[in-house]
């Protein structure tokens, strides 16, 4: 089994070293444009193999033609978050980088299945489907596994209890948008509720929305071990074709009463990708945030230029500040996104006819290794 990484940054380096590490592959590459970035990182994971007896093999390269043949591609490629920054800033620049690289890797990998982690992942999901021409289930974003997994360490936080002793799942958007389930949340099989008060729920949803914003505010930089296990996890279920259920952006097709939007639900995750989408009961309160957090992806996936804006539009009021500091319509992400469009260009998104090196950017941070 391969796995390609594209973006060599924290979360895609880390993500090498989690699929390495619990030997999910037989084979990982890992992409950038940074010349040396990514030849350096694998250099490294493959040195650690041998301390805890993997046997996966770990390269580094600037070329996508060595991704080819890949079961699964990872697209984490794309301009991290700053403090005081929130996914949605990232939508215009991120949709150029993330479009380039599917049609690259889909020349490679025709038969691949696509885990998109760039943000807001839900919009970048979409973006990659229609970029790729794969079908809908074979495209699919993470994020509620981590989500979830920030839950359950409130949860246990909170209640004291151990994490495997929790039952507990994540659906929506990947933002501020989500939905704690916490109306199927239990504890030793019991429900939630009966170990917390409806106070101490209340907080722990808004901990668990707000979780991200908190660690990159302490570290100043976009998070990437609890993003990189996730990953791992989704990817596993995958290639071992395991059929376990877990929350990820995914296609629907009427499920939960909507179409043609990418949004967080629990999946049925195979070797296809997406096999099927669980619908589980939503209490009141979960059906309003879930549309909520519906209306917001449809918002992005039409800023984006798919589809139409929904009627009924998400009335998010923002300070003047704010404005101005969108990425979407700032100059100085009109200037990052011609520099990643030409450093596309020197890769190429046609297959490789020669012997696979390409020119690149050397010595540049470019925002696509940022994972």
């Amino acid at each position: 089994m391969k796995v390609s990484i594209i973006g060599a940054g924290d979360v895609g380096a880390q993500t090498a070293n989690e699929i390495a590490g619990r030997q999910i592959a037989d084979e990982v590459v890992l992409v950038d444009i940074v010349d040396g970035l990514p030849q350096g990182r694998a250099l490294d994971i493959q040195q650690y193999c041998p301390t805890i007896d993997s046997e996966t093999k770990v390269f580094g390269s600037n070329s996508y033609a060595d991704t080819r043949g890949s079961d699964v591609v990872v697209i984490v490629a794309g301009s991290p978050r700053k403090p005081g920054m929130t996914r949605d800033d990232l939508l215009g620049i991120n949709k150029k980088i993330v479009e380039s690289v599917t049609k690259s890797v889909a020349n490679y990998s025709p038969n691949a299945v696509l885990l998109v982690v760039t943000n807001p992942v839900d919009a970048m999901t979409y973006a990659a489907w229609k970029a790729s021409g794969f079908e809908s289930k074979r495209v699919l974003g993470m994020a509620g596994v981590l989500d979830t997994a920030r839950l359950k360490t409130l949860i246990a936080e909170k209640a004291g209890c151990l994490f495997g002793d929790i039952e507990a799942m994540v659906i929506g958007a990947h933002g501020d948008d989500m939905v704690p389930m916490m109306s199927h949340a239990k504890i030793k099989n019991r429900s939630v509720t009966e170990f917390l008060t409806k106070n101490e729920i209340d907080e722990i949803i808004k901990k668990t929305q707000l979780a991200s914003q908190k660690i990159i505010e302490l570290t100043k930089r976009s998070t990437s071990f609890a993003p990189a296990g996730s990953i791992a996890k989704m990817v596993e279920a995958i290639l071992n074709d395991s059929r376990d259920i877990m929350p990820c952006s995914a296609y629907l097709e009427g499920e939960y009463g909507y179409k043609d939007v990418y949004i967080g639900v629990p999946a049925v995750l195979g070797k296809d990708g997406v096999e099927s989408v669980i619908e589980y009961e939503l209490d009141e309160n979960e059906k309003v945030m879930f549309e909520r957090s519906v209306t917001h992806a449809k918002e992005n996936i039409a800023k984006l230029g798919f589809g139409e804006m929904p009627e009924k539009v998400i009335d998010d009021t923002k300070d003047v500040e704010d404005e101005k500091k969108s990425t979407f319509v700032s100059d100085n992400m009109e200037n990052a996104i011609s520099k990643i469009t030409a450093d596309m260009q020197k890769l190429g998104n046609e297959p490789d006819q020669g012997s696979g090196n390409v020119e690149n950017a050397k010595g540049e941070k470019s925002p696509i290794s940022s994972g």
